[in-house]
């Protein structure tokens, strides 16, 4: 778009200014007033507007100061006025203006500076979309899917702490998610236009983790032929992601403890210290507790990295998350492998459901893509997934009656206490009879009640002897 708003009070300098412009291509507006200049900037976006500081209404800076304040807005503004005081030079810059212009004009430097501007919003527009696609990006692998209550209740705690600029401590097995976790804190932080860079402290050796975190100078040791910026220092107005944090050994827990307090570090060899404005959001799946119980942790470090904690819970935890996140990652692997989708059967999933998942989400992603990779099935069976037996979970009396229970309460709206505890009780005590010949002694013994108590429950609730075979 080419089109400039030139607002000068003197006639002789529009007329010329305009003429020259559209004789250029341009589309041209003029005013000879702030107040109208104002409204022109913010209701029709000129990508150039040339303002004189002083018109009528409102001189050229508060036209200036007004434009910058407007959301979206990009026009360029490029001061031009008579006074060729350094105050004025110095405040239209400090402002935000793209250029300061002397009078009388030299169109021809005016027409490059113009071609500069446009160049300029050409190029900020790109970044401004990129930035876009970034964010699009980095919100299309950070998903977290689940609706359990467990789930439920970790994104409520990522929306409150996300917009606070504080360091978060993430709990939780490996596999949880933690990572995950981290990305969606920081894109929907204040700093989500900012870099997001990780650091596992567990895949770096010991010898080479504090230049991985804080860089180092040309010749610091053997084999730094360049400086090198650490990871603290890439994530500048960002967020740094220190994953394992437990496994940073104790003399570097100290200068990571100074570079969070002071948000300050030296390169290693370096002599001059480096500052930065980071976010820093930490995660372990070790109880950092015990760690530092047994002295290979620092607490005061732990209190600088856990303002907030956010505790991941297992997959094993998180009831009927399976069945929502099987079919999550199979659209995934239908477009990341373009295979057909698959699907699971029943029994299959309720295999997937009586699973441990000591490796949690990530062994469950792994295990739907190894089996939508080899079988040939579109329906995935229990022999296609091959899941450990080992590592079946048996029910349990509540998860079996839960089971049976949750049809009931769904249907009954009232005393429901009342209506079911006889459907419970009588069986119960039917079988426990049963199993002892109708002994009643040694019934109320198995049960462990009273024989009167027994025998007036046997009355109330109607349970007749039942002959057994010899």
């Amino acid at each position: 778009m080419r089109s400039v708003l030139i607002a000068d009070d003197e006639d002789s300098i529009v007329w010329v200014l305009k003429n020259f412009f559209e004789d250029k291509g341009f589309s041209i507006t003029t005013t000879s007033d702030g107040t109208e200049a104002a409204r022109i900037i913010k209701k029709e976006d000129p990508a150039i507007a040339i303002l004189d500081i002083n018109m009528p209404g409102k001189d050229g800076l508060q036209v200036l100061r007004e434009a910058k304040r407007l959301k979206g807005n990009g026009t360029s503004i490029i001061i031009m006025t008579a006074e060729t005081t350094m105050t004025n030079a110095v405040e239209a810059m400090k402002r935000g203006a793209f250029d300061y212009i002397t009078k009388p004009v030299d169109i021809d430097e005016l027409e490059v500076t113009v071609e500069r501007a446009l160049e300029d919003r050409r190029l900020r527009g790109e970044v401004s979309t990129l930035k876009d696609r970034l964010k699009e990006k980095l919100a299309s692998e950070t998903i977290f899917v689940g609706e359990s209550k467990a789930v439920q209740k970790i994104f409520k705690t990522i929306g409150r702490i996300a917009p606070k600029d504080v360091s978060v401590l993430i709990t939780g097995e490996s596999g949880t998610g933690k990572e995950l976790v981290a990305k969606l804190i920081h894109s929907n932080s204040t700093r989500n236009e900012g870099p997001f860079i990780a650091m596992n402290s567990a895949a770096v050796p010991t010898e080479l983790l504090e230049s991985e975190l804080f860089g180092h100078e040309k010749g610091a040791f053997t084999g730094a032929h360049e400086r090198k910026e650490g990871k603290f220092e890439l994530a500048d107005n960002g967020t740094l992601f220190l994953d394992e944090i437990a496994d940073m050994d104790k003399q570097l827990q100290a200068k990571l403890l100074r570079a969070l307090q002071e948000m300050e570090f030296y390169r290693l060899g370096g002599r001059k210290s480096v500052k930065v404005n980071v976010r820093v959001l930490a995660a372990t799946n070790q109880d950092i507790s015990k760690l530092i119980a047994e002295g290979t942790f620092r607490e005061d470090l732990l209190h600088r990295l856990n303002v907030v904690e956010v505790n991941l819970p297992p997959l094993r935890e998180r009831d009927g998350d399976i069945k929502l996140l099987a079919e999550y990652f199979f659209s995934k692997f239908m477009e990341d492998m373009s295979i057909e989708r698959r699907g699971l059967t029943k029994k299959a999933l309720t295999e997937l459901e009586a699973y441990t998942w000591p490796g949690n989400v990530r062994e469950l992603e792994n295990i739907l893509r190894r089996s939508s990779l080899l079988s040939p099935n579109l329906i995935l069976s229990t022999d296609d997934l091959a899941l450990p037996k080992k590592r079946m979970r048996k029910k349990s009396i509540e998860d079996i009656i839960t089971a049976k229970l949750e049809p009931f309460v769904e249907r009954t709206s009232g005393e429901l206490y009342d209506s079911l505890m006889p459907f419970m009780e009588r069986p119960l005590i039917t079988l426990v009879l049963k199993k002892t010949g109708f002994n009643q002694v040694k019934a109320a013994e198995i049960l462990g009640i009273n024989r009167n108590t027994l025998r007036k429950k046997i009355k109330d609730l109607k349970i007749k002897r039942i002959k057994t075979k010899d």
